[in-house]
């Protein structure tokens, strides 16, 4: 255990980073294999324009990209570039499900949703608050 230990980034915020990508590496496996939990999130959709494999395996490539980019933040998080990089994913993903719910209204409000939304926003507010103490320029 101890050697898996060793490998764990030490600041919380660079933590942080492993866990959520963590996460989407796991949804990007899930969107490859089942429509069930990108249906919770695009849970608003009518019933003639269902979440399609295609869109689901599309999502997963975004979800796949935006997690090796924050795992490399969690192992660099000093580099103002990769630090911008792992900023710039969240913001790209607050932009997305925010657009998502307030003007294409494919999503409505539920825990599918509301996970990807809170883990944006406040990813994005520690970040950007915390920037000066992590990026060294």
């Amino acid at each position: 255990m101890s050697f898996l230990v060793s490998y764990v980034p030490d600041s919380l915020l660079a933590k942080w980073q492993l866990i959520v990508s963590v996460a989407a590496v796991f949804n990007t496996v899930q969107n490859f294999f089942t429509l069930n939990l990108t249906r919770r999130i695009y849970n608003a959709v009518p019933p003639h324009s269902p979440v399609t494999a295609l869109q689901a395996r599309t999502f997963a490539v975004w979800t796949l990209t935006s997690a090796v980019v924050r795992i490399y933040a969690a192992y660099h998080i000093h580099e103002k570039v990769v630090y911008d990089m792992a900023l710039m994913t969240y913001l790209i993903a607050f932009g997305h499900f925010s657009s998502e719910l307030f003007i294409f209204r494919t999503a409505r409000f539920n825990a599918g949703v509301l996970s990807p939304v809170v883990v944006a926003t406040s990813s994005l507010i520690w970040m950007i608050s915390q920037y000066d103490f992590y990026v060294k320029r």
